[in-house]
């Protein structure tokens, strides 16, 4: 839009000028008619290049939509103060009145400062409307197009016949040896399922809830690994109302136990905790598989994407030589509204 506006600009200038120069009638006078344009272009580029000033700097400073009417009345202000006193300079070089006379305001020309400073500021604001209204519909699509691939990339490890394989077959283990075991794991699989259901259209969730997802989540797992796999909630109460992306630590912790041997041997240590009350942190100890499955090394990325899109700082990635460690920034929802209506 800016560029846009550029080239709008420069090609108007001279356009306006020739307007203003034909109907003012001062080549008429005796002056040549390229001298008379040529002061005319001079005037139009001063007013119409300071109010672009004005409309930039203050546009600037009150970016915001809650804060329209402040931005509207000091950009009009403003040009008003600019087109009175803008065109003295331009005065006194081609001799067109004395220095008395050009620090004298004519109040005459007042009505006609207020008009042009009007529809000028009102012409710039509708199409800073129209971008803002644009640039939110082109966000809000994205968002709902990595909202879709992600539930279809979610649904499909969840339900991919390698995870029903092993959770029915963990399921028959159980089930003669322990049958409230049986009856917990089935109703842990079914919590899981009903929250990707249930949260498929959401674009962010409370933290609480997708604990308590990822508890069941795995509490799945530690059925397949009962001595082998430990995770470690060190998450205060007065974090719970802050939020996240959906599945967020989920895919995280599944990334964890994909990519790491989980064995009597080698037991996974997953610690989900808050850092500086900003972030919610995934570490594992890093036990790195000597040969993966084929891997779509989406997950990491689409959570970058989403944060990405919802406007929030970078995930932090970092590995060491014997951890590996996600963190995650927490939405306050409250916070975001300050800052946009204020």
């Amino acid at each position: 839009m800016k560029l846009r506006e550029v080239y709008i600009r420069w090609i108007g200038i001279p356009i306006v000028a020739l307007i203003a120069d034909s109907t003012d009638g001062d080549h008429m006078t005796g002056e040549p008619f390229w001298y008379t344009f040529f002061i005319s272009l001079c005037f139009t580029a001063v007013y119409w290049n300071g109010a672009c000033f004005f409309i930039y700097r203050f546009r600037k400073m009150f970016p915001e939509i809650s804060r329209t009417a402040k931005r509207l009345l000091f950009t009009s202000l403003g040009i008003i103060f600019w087109m009175t006193f803008a065109g003295i300079p331009v005065k006194l070089t081609f001799g067109l009145c004395t220095v008395s006379e050009a620090f004298t305001v004519d109040t005459n020309f007042l009505p006609f400062n207020f008009v042009a400073a009007t529809v000028v500021t009102l012409g710039y604001e509708a199409f800073y409307f129209f971008d803002k209204w644009k640039e939110q519909f082109t966000l809000n699509q994205q968002l709902k197009n990595q909202q879709i691939r992600t539930q279809y990339e979610v649904l499909q490890n969840q339900m991919s016949p390698h995870f029903l394989f092993n959770s029915l077959n963990t399921l028959t283990t159980i089930i003669p040896e322990n049958a409230d075991a049986a009856v917990s794991f089935t109703e842990k699989l079914s919590e899981v399922y009903r929250y990707i259901l249930q949260n498929k259209d959401r674009e962010l969730v409370s933290l609480s809830e997708e604990i308590d997802f990822v508890k069941s989540y795995l509490f799945l797992l530690r059925m397949r690994y009962p001595d082998n796999l430990s995770v470690d909630f060190k998450i205060d109460s007065k974090y719970h109302d802050l939020t996240i992306p959906p599945l967020t630590l989920q895919m995280l912790a599944e990334n964890a136990i994909k990519h790491n041997v989980v064995s009597k041997a080698k037991p996974l240590h997953i610690d989900i905790y808050i850092e500086n009350g900003k972030s919610v942190v995934v570490k594992n100890n890093l036990q790195r598989k000597d040969s993966l499955d084929k891997s779509t090394k989406t997950g990491l990325e689409n959570i970058r994407k989403r944060y990405r899109i919802l406007g929030q700082k970078e995930i932090d990635v970092i590995t060491s030589t014997t951890n590996f460690m996600v963190a995650v920034p927490l939405i306050d929802l409250l916070e975001e509204r300050d800052l946009r209506f204020t």
